[in-house]
């Protein structure tokens, strides 16, 4: 596998995602496993940010079955200070949890949330939008409100930004719900004040 190929054609294109994930398809379709893991330790070192993203891609589809690649994502991925590369992460964690079942992650979705990472959290919260479209959470809007919204807090506007996006996307369906959460938080701090802002946008 020529990494000087690879990155030839993706480091080229500096906007968007598509052109990344069309690329980890083809890898991870023509390559073993191992061959794949092999390749995003070896992504995940080059200073293109469009390499790291490749190899979180990767990753994200290793990590439905691998929990070395899981484990990878948590503990490297998550502290990469690419904002393009903590999108991807988004995604993986979503991929994770789509083949894995929504439900079933429910343990994995929680020990994530309880991360002292930000992005670690940030990555659950972005990457699992819009919530209640997904299976499980779109018969349980509460609990999907419930997680998402314990980080209102957060010291992190890049998290909190997230929070109260991902809490205004349910109000579209479940305004009331949305609601009934934000009349319960304390709008004299002023961070949770900011994620307030998002969330309830959309209310009357």
């Amino acid at each position: 596998m020529h990494i000087d190929k690879i990155l030839l054609d993706i480091v080229a294109i500096e906007h968007g995602f598509q052109h990344i994930l069309d690329r980890a398809e083809k890898i991870f379709s023509t390559h073993s496993k191992e061959q794949c893991f092999e390749l995003t330790l070896e992504l995940f070192k080059h200073e293109a940010y469009q390499a790291r993203m490749l190899a979180t891609t990767i990753l994200g589809r290793l990590a439905t079955t691998n929990n070395d690649a899981l484990h990878f994502l948590k503990e490297q991925v998550s502290t990469d200070e690419n904002w393009c590369v903590q999108e991807m992460l988004a995604k993986a964690v979503d991929e994770v949890c789509k083949h894995r079942g929504y439900e079933v992650s429910l343990p994995l979705i929680e020990e994530w949330l309880n991360d002292n990472n930000p992005n670690v959290i940030r990555a659950v919260t972005e990457g699992l939008r819009i919530w209640t479209s997904r299976p499980f959470f779109k018969e349980n809007p509460s609990v999907a409100i419930a997680l998402i919204a314990k980080h209102k807090g957060s010291e992190s506007e890049f998290l909190r930004k997230s929070v109260g996006n991902a809490l205004r996307d349910i109000s579209k369906k479940h305004s009331e719900l949305i609601r009934q959460e934000v009349q319960q938080w304390d709008l004299s701090n002023p961070r949770i004040l900011f994620t307030y802002k998002l969330a309830a946008k959309l209310l009357n």
